[in-house]
């Protein structure tokens, strides 16, 4: 009975988990945290959890050491939630000109706030955000303060992932007045609840890695399975490509030396200071959807466009994804700027309207996406986009396009410099002046040297970030695993149909060995490709979506690579498991560009986070690929009809494949459990709270507590077996999904940039 209620109670956390993630995203955050997370059902129904858990633990009389510290773990960790929840105090402080206050604002439902008073008053010094040479984009907002407490004055200092602490009040830097004034700092003040979930997190650090080098544990018994050896692979796939006519262009185009001279200048774009060829290849595939045009490279597209714009507008290179629009508006897949516009009226306007209120259909979706991209080059050809020119005044560097409004400090020589460098350089393509138009480009460049300050990349960076735009490397790379991915699944179904098995055997163990020597190359390309990014950036290549997506691709194979010596058969799923991600990441619609990291995110708690939790997924991913596989053995020996024999081989493959699939899921489990837990200390750290309830972190939790589920295999026997195991394993790789996509492009919050 208590198993039943334990059980049913932890289905139902799970459950209330999943439905308020959905509720917030239709009712926002603040209601959501007041009627189901701040509620005390809630609490009771976690208390009620872990009471139940605690009884049946005692009622099976379990001795292992570890088993009990890990379940106490949570107990603790539990403990510090709602000591938190009944003991600590937080809100906002706004600190403004040189007026001490001691006032801080609490919101207590969706409706109200409620003021409260610190021990203490404090008083604003100096508010200033430092920003990334040359750009706009802030590196760090810093607050300087001074907390009067009687007749002792502290003078202390709050940034990003920077607190300070006063009488366990701590303040976290959360925003500031739009005319830099002013600063809001967040305070909070809970000593008993962070210091026993900190307590419970480090046993839980602890036993999750005893899990994996206990000599008489599970994982360890896994690793000596002769099963291991015994598992083979049977899949069908099928893959689809289609090819794009190559595009014969009627437009003049410019030559390759002089935009290739045009491409090494410097631009400001996305708030990085990267040569222009960087804009250029976005841009192109952007509007086509490719790096080049037929023959005509990135640069020779941007240029053309700059100063041939008439020609330019009628040539059909900008791609609608969206059927119903070529339907709607009677037009090619390609098609024309001009085609967007008839008698002076812009077609997709109103459409493009309706969408920013609140129309989200496919249909105005489309037309939004086309409008951005029709947008991106009206900026081009009205040269917003070319952030082409620097000015350093007292230190601080500013990059100007000639279309700004250009401040009189700048002095008449330089301004009549900016508006007028554009319209001679137009003079001389259109004549075609090429030694001329040269000239002006090295004047150009030469300016940019003299005039960027500390703004521009090093050589060796401008040197990595031309050799990352020379190679498409998720491209080469996707091709050649998916590729080499489908060899390896013809080579598995051979051994598995031949009867000469000495053939067999020499053939596979050459085969192997080549395909390890593959693998290994292409590791190192993606290794190659993420340090380049790494480099150009100075960030860790984890802060969005596109990176993330490499990222995991690169553990994939990591991990393949180190588990072949035990199971030579990952090698299959490191080839198709790292080509599909390398895969989306090329089709997909996430942002490759490479800009700066947002302030709070420049930690490294943060980026061993989001390591350890790609690594995770990856693990989890090949769990997924395992249950595939077995299920269609099965699916392939029910159409071919078995025998006894045939029968006894296919339970020995899915057997083997649930041996190499619990191999997997004890690390994955134990370094998703880690991940979530140094994302929880380094979220107290830069915001003050070590839980939020954002979707992405319920969802991580949600996905750790489903995997969880399947180590219970005393408890659930019914995970014993290979068949039931295998199935819950592919049905719980939806919340992996989920977690990772759903979360970014349905519910939001917090950790949408991931």
């Amino acid at each position: 009975m208590i198993k039943k209620i334990t059980t049913a109670l932890y289905v139902l956390i799970i459950v209330l988990m999943a439905a308020a993630s959905i509720i917030e995203n239709y009712n926002g955050t603040p209601f959501a945290h007041q009627y189901i997370y701040g509620s005390w059902w809630f609490s009771l129904v976690w208390a009620l959890l872990a009471g139940f858990g605690i009884a049946y633990l005692l009622k099976q009389k379990v001795r292992k050491w570890d088993i009990l510290l890990l379940h106490l773990s949570f107990i603790i960790i539990l403990a510090g939630a709602l000591l938190t929840h009944i003991l600590s105090y937080s809100g906002i402080i706004h600190l403004r000109g040189d007026q001490p206050t001691n006032q801080y604002s609490e919101m207590i439902s969706m409706e109200r706030t409620e003021k409260h008073t610190l021990p203490f008053y404090v008083r604003l010094d100096k508010f200033d955000i430092k920003y990334h040479s040359g750009t706009e984009a802030a590196a760090d907002y810093t607050t300087h303060f001074s907390i009067i407490d009687g007749s002792n004055t502290i003078h202390a200092k709050v940034s990003m992932n920077r607190i300070f602490n006063y009488r366990g009040v701590r303040f976290y830097q959360a925003s500031y007045d739009t005319d830099n004034m002013g600063s809001y700092l967040s305070v909070n003040s809970d000593p008993w609840g962070v210091a026993v979930t900190y307590t419970g997190y480090a046993l839980l650090f602890f036993t999750l890695l005893w899990l994996l080098i206990d000599p008489k544990g599970t994982f360890r018994r896994l690793l000596s399975s002769p099963l291991l050896k015994k598992g083979v692979l049977s899949i069908a796939l099928l893959t689809l490509s289609s090819i794009t006519p190559q595009q014969s262009r009627a437009a003049t185009t410019i030559d390759q030396a002089t935009a290739a001279s045009f491409g090494n200048l410097f631009v400001n774009y996305n708030n990085r200071i990267c040569p222009l060829q960087t804009l250029a290849i976005d841009f192109t595939k952007k509007i086509y959807g490719k790096r080049h045009y037929g023959d005509a490279n990135a640069e020779q597209v941007l240029m053309s466009w700059i100063f041939y714009a008439n020609q330019w507008n009628n040539e059909p290179i900008i791609k609608v994804n969206s059927h119903e629009i070529c339907t709607r508006f009677s037009l090619p897949e390609y098609t024309s700027l001009n085609a967007f516009f008839h008698n002076g009226e812009y077609t997709l306007g109103r459409y493009a309207a309706e969408y920013q209120q609140g129309q989200t259909d496919a249909f105005h979706k489309a037309c939004a996406e086309m409008d951005n991209k029709i947008t991106l080059i009206m900026q081009l050809q009205q040269g917003s986009l070319l952030t082409i020119l620097p000015d350093t005044h007292e230190g601080k560097t500013m990059w100007y396009a000639p279309s700004d409004s250009l401040p009189q400090q700048l002095g008449r020589t330089k301004i009549l410099f900016f508006k007028n460098i554009f319209p001679i350089l137009y003079h001389q393509v259109t004549t075609g002046q090429a030694t001329t138009v040269q000239m002006l480009i090295d004047k150009l460049a030469l300016y940019q040297k003299k005039n960027a300050g500390s703004s521009l990349p090093s050589n060796n960076q401008v040197k990595a970030e031309h050799i990352y735009n020379a190679i498409p490397f998720a491209t080469v790379l996707f091709i050649i695993n998916l590729t080499l991915g489908f060899v390896a699944l013809l080579l598995t179904i051979r051994r598995m149909t031949t009867t000469h098995a000495s053939i067999v055997s020499a053939t596979q163990k050459w085969a192997n060995r080549s395909l390890l020597a593959m693998l290994i190359l292409s590791f190192l390309a993606l290794s190659f490709s993420l340090a380049l990014r790494w480099h150009i950036s100075g960030n860790i290549p984890l802060s969005n979506g596109y990176e993330s997506m490499l990222t995991v691709a690169w553990f994939v194979q990591l991990l393949s690579i180190i588990a072949y010596r035990k199971a030579h058969i990952v090698l299959l799923f490191g080839f198709l498991l790292s080509g599909f991600f390398l895969l989306v990441s090329h089709i997909s619609q996430m942002d490759p560009a490479i800009g700066q990291m947002m302030p709070v995110l420049n930690s490294p708690l943060l980026s061993i986070h989001v390591s350890i939790i790609m690594m995770s997924y990856a693990l989890l991913a090949l769990t997924f690929i395992c249950g595939l596989t077995a299920f269609i053995i099965i699916g392939i020996d029910r159409i071919r009809g078995v025998n006894q024999t045939s029968k006894s081989n296919t339970d020995i493959q899915i057997e083997s494949l649930q041996v190499l699939s619990r191999l997997f899921l004890y690390p994955a489990v134990s370094t998703m459990g880690l991940g979530i837990f140094i994302g929880a200390i380094w979220a107290n750290i830069s915001w003050g709270t070590y839980w939020s309830w954002d979707p992405k972190e319920t969802w991580a939790l949600i996905t750790f507590m489903i995997y969880a589920v399947v180590l219970h295999t005393h408890s659930l026997p019914v995970f014993g077996k290979p068949r039931p195991y295998h199935l819950y394993m592919i049905i719980a790789f939806l919340s992996i999904i989920m977690t990772y996509f759903g979360v970014n492009y349905i519910l939001g919050g917090m950790h949408s940039y991931a």
